[in-house]
């Protein structure tokens, strides 16, 4: 765990935080789809992630779904961060994106840290202004862009995420995550085919106007 933590955080953290956090986190790894934090539970860690993707969503009262933001490798997520400090239950649901591998920090070292360690403190401060800063874009994207702008920008950033302009999703995934109808995203899919943006196969989105 230590050099994978030196690889993903080093660039941020001292040795002597490396270490503690090696020392008192526990390493977990999971699958694309797999459900890390649900809707309700409480949290009892904060996630850093070493390596794939992570997404955050909300849930109305009918169970639908509205993609957040996600999360990569070198991020962490203030929502969870929130929830651990306040004790409250999780507000968002989060899923891996891709095969995903992570330290679970207990909320203990997570006070301690930000007296402790500058680097934590800015790194926590850092993460809520970035997580902020997203879900401000989709609150703009709802208000202020059509849905095939909005289909448009999940495509690159599903792409930039997983550093592949191949995009392995079926329609009704993409709808469920934009809170729309599947009929929806199938037709501006194929509009989008048709202005040269992207390329459909079975199961698989290329994205060409990246």
């Amino acid at each position: 765990m230590l050099s994978e933590l030196q690889e993903a955080f080093g660039f941020l953290f001292e040795k002597e935080l490396i270490d503690e956090i090696a020392s008192t986190g526990t390493l977990k790894k999971v699958s694309a789809g797999e459900k890390i934090i649900e809707i309700g539970d409480y949290v009892t860690g904060m996630p850093l992630l070493i390596s794939g993707a992570i997404k955050i969503l909300r849930e109305d009262d009918d169970g639908d779904e509205l993609l957040l933001y996600f999360l990569e490798r070198g991020d962490t997520c203030a929502m969870t961060l929130n929830c651990c400090l306040g004790q409250t239950r999780s507000e968002i649901r989060a899923v891996a994106e891709s095969d995903t591998t992570f330290v679970m920090v207990p909320i203990s070292k997570m006070e301690e840290w930000t007296g402790k360690y500058k680097s934590w403190r800015n790194f926590v401060f850092e993460s809520y202004h970035s997580r902020l800063s997203e879900m401000l874009e989709t609150i703009d994207a709802l208000a202020f862009l059509n849905m095939d702008q909005r289909l448009m920008r999940y495509l690159r950033d599903k792409a930039k995420i997983n550093g592949d302009e191949n995009i392995q999703s079926t329609h009704q995934q993409i709808a469920y995550d934009l809170h729309t109808s599947r009929v929806v995203i199938s037709r501006l899919l194929k509009k989008l085919e048709l202005d040269g943006r992207i390329s459909l196969q079975r199961n698989q989105i290329k994205v060409i106007d990246l």
